[in-house]
Order: structure tokens, then C-alpha cells, then sequence
């Protein structure tokens, strides 16, 4: 639950502030970027979101020469979030063709990005192959049989091992457990070595680990690393990504330099002196970022609450309906506030609730809502239930503001559709 307080700013992006009680992001105004790009809209703090990638690439490479930030863009794939990586130097994970689009458009070195994806189809490990992609991490033994009989020129390779490491998150989210469908067991390695160093063209750099998402312990990551580790000297490790953000009040996910130092403590004393050493944050990369706009439709009050009723909802925010996240929100232009409200989407699911139980300053139909910490995931999973248009992209900067991901349009709805 939220305090009846304006403590809700600290979940925005941190260059986001109170004004005459209204939020201003990044230099601008909530209702300014709502009258300009409409509702609901995902709004990007790009000075935020330059600065996180800095953080995680400049602490890194002070605690670990040899060593390479990639961005998991799962977590956010938009060509102007891939250019905005690239230009500051980060590598890209990539899973999926049409990821791989859109950091090519986004103007990534293809030696920079990393393959990822536990079902690579022969279209798929085709592209990455002649795109030039420098790394492709080796999921399954299929992975192995299709890059053998795919690849035509020298291709470096990770297999990815499942670490039998449990992490206390959603088991939606959990990829590091023995039965996770991601990954090769430890068991089966050296088979899996066997194969790749009896298949032409195909390089072994090293290994792969992947504990799962919004993983609030350092734990679980040097386990992980440790187990890595106990499989012999290689180039490389890739140790994912995975750290937490924080969504609400109570959350207190490790700081980016707690995490960085329990890995690199761990690898000085699990792994070859000389590796690369590989991280992929997504989540905590740019969660924080991102806050969602939407525009109050109706309020009614039933026997127990009141129920806030906006222009999205899950066709843009999945996580509360799938993963059961918490998200906090307030009135945009009346900050804090004590009226205890359900804050619902738009879509004919009683499941469809984006902040149960949620504070606001009596809220009436035309006011603005802002939800923080949606940067990451909600526009990955965005969709078209009762025919909803998935919505725009705002990079918020110094106080101007641009839009680099229009809203969908009715047009485009139809656009596939083959009528006889």
C-alpha cells in the first residue's frame, strides 16, 4: 500500500520533480506531454536512461577490465532505445529476428550483438548469420545442428548452462532451475562441447547463465557464477542479467555497484584472471525510466472501493495480470493524496487491474494517472485486446520532449487482414 504522501516521486525517473504539485519529467510538464502525444503514452526519461547505461559500463569496467555491458532488449525493443545503447557503447542481446531488426536499424555493430532464444528457427540463426552477429549463444543441441549446417564462415559461440539455481521471483520469470526449459544441464556439457569442437566453423568462447528476472538478492547470481566456474577455464562468461527494480515502497532491490561488486568478487575468485567477463541487464536498465500517462474515463463507487477506470491497462501493462507485479500511481497534477482507489484498465476482464489499492487526491474523470517504473517489459508485451492501439514512445530530454514510437492506428489493425 501506498503512504499518503508525495513519497511516490521517488519511484519516478530521477530526473522527475514536483512543481506546483504536478509531475514534471525530465524538464517537462505531465500535462504538457499528455496534451502533445496523447494517452496513454510510455514516457522515456532519456537523460535517466543514458545515465543507467553509463553507470553499469563505467562501474563494470573500473571493477573488471575485460569486460562488456549488453543490453537485454527484451526489455524494451524500440530502434531509438537500440540507438541510444549503441552510442553509448554497450553490446545488444538479441532474441529473435525481429529484434535483430530493429537494432540493425538502430545502427548497432552486428559484431556487438549476442543471439539469444531456446527455439532459434533456420530463418532466424540465417539472419543473425548474415548479419554478421558476433556471438550466438548455444541454448540447445538443435542450436548446435542448425548453426553446423547454417553457418559458412568462423562463428564464436556461448553455450548457455542451466545452473540449478532457484531464484526467489515469479516462476514465470525464474530460467535458472534445473527444469527450466532455457539452457543445457551442467551434466550435459561436455557432450555439448563435443559436438561444437567436432562442428566446422563453430568457435566455443565460453558459457552462459541466466538466473531469471527481478531478483532482489545478490545470491543467486554468485551461486550461479560459482557453478560456471567449476566448468573449467574459458574466454568468456556471460553471467545475464536479472537484477531487480523497484516498483514499489517496500522494495529494496541491491544498488547496480552492490551487484557489480558480488560479481566481480565472486569471478577473482571463481574464474580465469584474463576472461571477458559479460553482463545483460534488462529490467534495471530501464525500468526506472519509463512511466506510463493515461487519462481517467470514469469513477464509480461500488460497496468496498472506488474504482478508477483509465484509457489503457493490460493491452499496455501485462506484468500485473501475468507476473502479479505491484505497481504504485498518482494523480499527475494533484501529487499525493488520500482517497484509497483500484486504479483498472479499460479491457472487458475483471483480471484487467493496473495498482489495487492505491492513494490518490480525489480523482474525477479527465484527470491524468501516471504510473512509474514501466519502462521495461510493459511495452514489450503491449497488445491489441479489444482492439486497443498500442501506444506511443516519448523520449523526455532538458525540457523538450519527442516522440520516436507513434501510436498504432485503426489503419494498421486492418492492414494484415486478407478479405475475400
Amino acid at each position: 500500500m501506498s503512504p499518503p504522501s508525495q513519497d511516490v516521486v521517488q519511484l519516478f525517473a530521477p530526473g522527475t520533480v514536483v512543481r506546483d504539485r504536478e509531475l514534471v519529467i525530465a524538464g517537462v510538464t505531465a500535462s504538457r506531454l499528455a496534451e502533445e502525444f496523447g494517452t496513454p503514452a510510455l514516457i522515456i526519461d532519456e537523460d535517466a536512461l543514458r545515465e543507467r547505461a553509463r553507470r553499469y559500463a563505467d562501474g563494470l569496467g573500473a571493477r573488471w577490465a575485460n569486460s562488456l555491458v549488453v543490453w537485454a532488449s527484451k526489455s524494451l525493443p524500440v530502434t531509438a532505445l537500440y540507438r541510444v545503447m549503441a552510442e553509448e557503447g554497450l553490446g545488444i542481446d538479441v532474441a529473435g529476428a525481429g529484434e535483430l531488426v530493429m537494432a540493425l536499424a538502430g545502427g548497432v555493430d552486428p559484431a556487438r550483438l549476442v543471439l539469444h532464444g531456446n527455439a532459434k528457427t533456420d530463418d532466424e540463426i540465417a539472419r543473425a548469420l548474415a548479419a554478421g552477429v558476433g556471438t550466438v549463444v548455444i541454448d540447445n543441441f538443435d542450436d548446435i545442428e542448425r548453426l553446423g549446417r547454417l553457418s559458412i564462415r568462423a562463428q564464436s559461440v556461448l553455450v548457455r548452462v542451466t545452473p540449478g539455481v532457484l531464484a526467489a521471483t515469479h516462476a514465470a520469470i525464474a530460467t535458472g532451475q534445473d527444469d527450466s526449459k532455457f539452457g543445457i544441464r551442467l551434466e550435459d556439457f561436455a557432450e555439448a562441447r563435443r559436438r561444437i569442437d567436432a562442428t566446422r566453423w563453430l568457435s566455443l568462447d565460453g558459457l552462459h547463465a541466466h538466473v531469471g528476472s527481478q531478483i532482489v538478492t545478490l545470491e543467486p547470481f554468485v551461486e550461479a557464477l560459482e557453478r560456471l566456474g567449476g566448468l573449467g577455464a574459458f574466454g568468456v562468461y556471460d553471467l545475464g542479467g536479472g537484477l531487480g527494480a523497484r516498483y514499489t515502497y517496500a522494495d529494496q532491490p541491491p544498488s547496480v555497484e552492490a551487484y557489480l561488486d558480488a560479481l566481480t568478487m565472486a569471478a577473482r575468485a571463481s574464474l580465469p584472471a584474463g576472461a571477458r567477463l559479460i553482463i545483460e541487464p534488462g529490467r534495471s536498465m530501464v525500468a526506472e525510466a519509463g512511466c506510463t500517462l493515461y487519462r481517467v474515463v470514469s469513477v464509480k463507487r461500488s460497496a468496498t472501493r472506488t474504482y478508477v477506470a483509465v484509457d489503457g491497462g493490460m493491452g499496455d501493462n501485462l506484468e500485473v495480470s501475468l507476473y502479479g507485479q505491484r505497481f504504485e500511481a498518482t494523480v499527475a497534477t494533484r501529487v499525493g493524496g488520500s482517497t484509497r482507489c483500484s486504479v483498472v484498465g479499460r479491457h472487458c476482464e475483471s483480471g484487467d487491474q493496473l495498482v489495487e489499492s492505491v492513494e490518490l487526491d480525489e480523482p474525477a474523470v479527465g484527470d491524468l494517472i501516471a504510473v512509474p517504473v514501466t519502462g521495461a517489459y510493459c511495452l514489450t508485451m503491449a497488445n491489441n485486446y479489444n482492439g486497443a492501439l498500442r501506444p506511443p514512445i516519448v523520449f523526455a530530454s532538458r525540457g523538450s520532449a519527442r516522440l520516436v514510437r507513434r501510436r498504432e492506428t485503426y489503419e494498421e489493425l486492418l492492414g494484415r487482414d486478407v478479405l475475400a
